[in-house]
């Protein structure tokens, strides 16, 4: 990726976990990424990269006074969208029914970030690009290629994303995924939207990321290897071959290699 991101795009994850240093371990033994502990003026967030490129953010969980929580968060992944007025957005989203849970606040010169819940619970992030754009490699082996609502109210979660941000949503022509609403910027799909019944019930409504992956299988052995766990297991769906895995900490996350172009 060179350049911003279109307003609307997922264009940055995060991860917070209790062991940061074991996730930074975890993620680049499964996916080559490389990172370390950043300074603690920045609160020690770190940022991976592949191929000298950022992919993603691994963050320690704490209080902005530096001690731990109690109890912990759960450790879970964030999804950004971009937007080019994120105090606009973030009004917007309040008027739409949804809740602002953090900023918006600069981070030094690198942007401006927000986080909200939507009216169906999902957590999602909001990015206004200032010197770094977001991700700056995709849709390769061991990076982000796919960015996923996972919602009970589908048409409320469309109103709402389409409300505030220049996104469309419709349903997908894919066939065999009858039922799935896809994120559109200009036309081009950038997410999806997918019914939460089809998961177990006590999983809350969530923004999950898809990390493209040259063999599923192999990522799925080696993430068990590592002390991760399969919450489902490797098959054969309408855009490809995927698995939804999470690290030893508990963050979900999904990897696939895509047989149909998005």
């Amino acid at each position: 990726m060179n350049g911003p991101y279109k307003p609307g795009t997922p264009c940055w994850i995060d991860l917070m976990v209790p062991d940061q240093q074991a996730a930074l371990d975890f993620y680049r033994d499964l996916f080559g990424w490389q990172g370390e502990i950043g300074p603690a003026e920045q609160g020690g967030y770190a940022v991976c990269t592949l191929k000298g490129k950022p992919v993603a953010g691994i963050m320690k969980a704490m209080n902005p006074d530096g001690t731990v929580p109690d109890p912990l968060p759960p450790t879970v992944w964030t999804t950004y969208l971009a937007t080019d007025n994120i105090d606009g957005t973030v009004k917007s989203a309040i008027d739409a029914g949804g809740t602002a849970m953090m900023g918006p606040m600069d981070v030094m010169d690198l942007g401006r970030m927000a986080v909200l819940a939507d009216p169906t619970g999902a957590v999602v992030g909001l990015w206004q690009a200032g010197t770094f754009d977001g991700a700056g490699i995709v849709n390769e082996h061991g990076a982000l290629t796919w960015n996923e609502l996972v919602t009970a109210d589908m048409t409320a979660a469309s109103a709402f994303y389409s409300s505030v941000l220049p996104v469309t949503t419709t349903p997908s022509e894919m066939p065999g995924a009858e039922g799935y609403i896809e994120f559109q910027v200009d036309g081009r799909a950038v997410g999806g939207i997918m019914d939460l019944s089809q998961l177990p019930p006590d999983v809350p409504p969530h923004w999950q990321p898809y990390f493209h992956v040259d063999s599923v299988d192999d990522i799925q052995a080696a993430a068990v290897r590592a002390g991760g766990s399969v919450l489902a297991p490797a098959f054969d769906m309408a855009a490809g071959r995927m698995a939804v895995l999470a690290d030893p900490q508990g963050g979900a996350f999904s990897v696939i290699t895509a047989t149909a172009s998005e």
